[in-house]
């Protein structure tokens, strides 16, 4: 019921025409347009060796500002731990003497 129909390629009838000749032609090459670059729309930065010196001096600046702020923090969460830890220790002597005097 739903079987595709293949076509099949019709056969020439009656004379055929051969092709026509087709003779080279020269072609002479053109060469390409020159590339035409866009005016820059913003200024181009120059740096200078001051200019460079003050990135140089922010630069360094933001490293020990950073670094400062990393090792504040790692020094809180160091004293955090050991004020727990003494906590802990003296919660436990509590306990402990506590349990002795029943």
């Amino acid at each position: 019921m739903l079987r595709p129909k293949i076509p099949t390629m019709p056969q020439p009838t009656g004379l055929t025409t051969p092709p026509a000749v087709i003779e080279p032609t020269t072609i002479t090459p053109v060469p390409p347009p020159a590339p035409v670059f866009p005016a820059p729309s913003r200024p181009v930065v120059q740096l200078t060796p001051s200019t460079m010196l003050a990135l140089v001096g922010a630069g360094t600046a933001a490293g020990l500002v950073l670094g400062a702020v990393l090792v504040s923090l790692l020094l809180a969460v160091a004293v955090t731990g050991a004020s727990v830890a003494v906590c802990a220790v003296v919660l436990r002597s509590v306990l402990a003497s506590d349990a002795k005097r029943r």
